[in-house]
């Protein structure tokens, strides 16, 4: 405990919550819209990695393999988990039309981003829904939940936050 007077200097946060953390859309175009419309009940984000690939750059003289850095690899896809109800079906499949609307006038796809409460700057990446709307995993005595998983066409990173607004098609 630090003498009375004292104050003790961390130097960083702890750590914060995923309470409050919203998962929205934007439109599809070459730089981030002005505007993400949230899509409610999301369960989960996958996490998107950035894995190098590896290029051998050894030469004969090497007695150990020696590398250097590659392409980044972001895996290809990330998954969404979402509760299964009428409204939330409603905002995937506008989502789902808009997303092969922007694919077929030759756009790499809609704008998603995780926006906190607690950070300044919002995750950005740029992805393709699937074609069709995946049937959820039913068990017994649990929650309906449904897993979607967006194809990552550019991961754009962190950014200035745009808190995500309204809903896309639900009700309430």
């Amino acid at each position: 405990m630090p003498a009375k007077g004292r104050k003790v200097a961390y130097m960083a946060a702890p750590g914060i919550s995923t309470l409050g953390i919203k998962f929205g859309w934007g439109a599809a175009g070459d730089t981030k819209p002005a505007t993400f419309t949230q899509l409610t009940r999301v369960n989960s984000i996958g996490g998107i990695s950035i894995e190098p690939e590896q290029i051998d750059a050894s030469a004969l003289e090497d007695y150990l393999t020696a590398y250097v850095a590659g392409r980044a690899d972001t895996g290809g896809s990330v998954s969404i988990t979402v509760n299964a109800t009428t409204d939330t079906i409603t905002e995937w499949q506008t989502v789902f039309t808009a997303s092969q609307t922007a694919v077929g006038n030759n756009q790499a796809g809609l704008w998603f981003e995780v926006w906190s409460p607690y950070l300044t700057q919002a995750f950005f990446f740029v992805a393709q829904t699937p074609q069709q709307f995946p049937m959820p995993e039913i068990g017994q005595n649990e929650l309906m939940t449904v897993e979607i998983p967006l194809t990552i066409a550019e991961y754009k990173g962190l950014d200035a936050a745009v808190e995500p607004t309204g809903t896309t098609g639900a009700t309430g």
